[in-house]
């Protein structure tokens, strides 16, 4: 296994560890131990693709593992921010639809052949959100609520930073998601 193929399974390995620290708020200093890792997930996202292209380590295995790493790494993050009420729910479920709908579309085109490439607008939406979903930790930790006190509500001010944030996000979202349906239309609308 090549070292982009390492960095992208160490970030599949890093997941369960973000959620505990995320949900774990028994524990010290949990969410900076959540964004430590988050971080460092991340990190590992833009260091394999870099490496790969470089040194020409594209494998099948880092097609196929790396985006669901990456969607795996969000959709967790999103989750669990949204059991913690510091987004909207509506936002996540738009940005789910659309990882849905691209992988679906990914299958598809792959059944004839054709790899779909990550595109600017999709580099995009992921570096943005994965900006947007340290923010909304770093914003925790610099002004934790706790569960059941007057500032753990919807419409407080951390709360609408957070939801510009994720909007943005899922903005960036809907637009990549209609420019990867555009681009690999007809091999929806063959009549096949």
């Amino acid at each position: 296994m090549n070292l982009p193929n390492k960095l992208t399974v160490l970030r599949v390995i890093l997941i369960p560890f973000f959620l505990l620290f995320v949900l774990l708020f028994r524990i010290p200093h949990h969410m900076v131990f959540a964004l430590i890792v988050f971080a460092a997930a991340s990190i590992t996202d833009w260091f394999d693709g870099k490496i790969a292209r470089k040194h020409n380590l594209v494998t099948t295995f880092g097609k196929f593992l790396d985006p669901l790493a990456d969607k795996l790494l969000v959709m967790t993050a999103l989750i669990c921010f949204t059991f913690e009420r510091w987004i909207d729910p509506v936002a996540v479920v738009l940005i789910l639809a659309r990882e849905f709908m691209v992988t679906g579309l990914r299958l598809v085109v792959a059944s004839e052949g054709v790899v779909v490439a990550a595109g600017i607008w999709g580099k995009l939406k992921t570096a943005f959100t994965m900006v947007a979903l340290i923010a909304i930790m770093v914003l925790q930790i610099v002004n934790p609520a706790e569960k059941g006190s007057p500032d753990f509500t919807w419409g407080t001010p951390i709360f609408l930073v957070n939801e510009i944030l994720i909007w943005i996000a899922v903005v960036l979202t809907v637009i990549s998601g209609a420019v990867y349906l555009k681009g690999y239309w007809k091999y929806i609308d063959s009549g096949k």
